[in-house]
């Protein structure tokens, strides 16, 4: 079964770190095994060794929870070593999903790549009507984790730094959504994903670049600095929240 695992398009420190995990699962589960998939900034230039996850999806051909025990273990083990634990479907599922995570779907779509098994997700078809809907939803959520989360940092510059950084990641599959709305066909790259849904909605990208800046270690604001950053931020997920309000499908 091992045979058929394909790593040599990933970088070289992607592939070592992921290449026992991946074998173990294919030996483990044997014919079972449909697809396995890395997604996310582990096939970008926006991976950090040593800081970013390595994403994955594993596509059984059927599951149950004994199967999801046998799994545990293997998230255990690999954990220290960057590998989040994979997302686990089958092909029944993704296709009675598609409407209900469109977002999610449609960045496995666009940044992913099949190291084992046929590929599933290049052929995903997301509706609009969906995904502006999910979009609306999560945009008012991290409005909502924003508030939260400055509120919980009672003024700790690490805190409030922690805040900012975490929450990047997840803006970056929500702007390519908005350029899909859009029409238009949505980066790989962080950086670009932000100038190219910032200029479709009009709306200001210097606060994500900055986060992206603290990511990278390029900048370390003070604490007068971060609390300036977050209004602005946080007024950025604003204006952007009304854009998606009043999109038109």
């Amino acid at each position: 079964m091992t045979d058929g695992l394909r790593l040599g398009m990933l970088r070289p420190e992607v592939a070592g770190r992921t290449k026992t995990f991946f074998e173990g699962i294919l030996s483990e589960f044997g014919p079972n095994v449909h697809s396995v998939y890395l997604s996310g900034s582990a096939l970008t230039e926006d991976y950090l060794p040593g800081l970013s996850d390595i994403n994955s999806v594993i596509v059984f051909n059927r599951l149950d929870i004994a199967m999801l025990e046998s799994l545990a273990p293997f998230g255990r083990k690999f954990s220290k070593k960057k590998i989040a634990a994979p997302l686990i479907m089958t092909p029944e599922y993704i296709s009675h999903s598609l409407d209900a995570f469109p977002v999610e779907f449609l960045n496995l779509k666009l940044v992913h790549e099949t190291i084992y098994g046929p590929d599933l997700m290049d052929g995903l078809e997301v509706a609009r009507k969906d995904l502006r809907l999910e979009c609306e939803r999560e945009v008012k959520a991290r409005l909502i984790g924003l508030r939260q989360g400055f509120v919980s940092s009672l003024g700790d510059r690490k805190l409030l730094h922690n805040i900012l950084l975490s929450s990047i990641p997840g803006y970056v599959p929500l702007l390519r959504a908005v350029i899909f709305l859009y029409r238009d066909t949505p980066p790989v790259h962080w950086r670009d994903v932000i100038k190219s849904a910032c200029e479709l909605t009009g709306i200001a990208g210097g606060p994500f670049r900055e986060v992206l800046r603290m990511r990278t270690g390029e900048t370390r604001p003070r604490l007068d600095e971060l609390k300036s950053l977050f209004e602005e931020y946080y007024s950025v997920t604003e204006r952007l929240s009304e854009r998606i309000d009043g999109f038109q499908i």
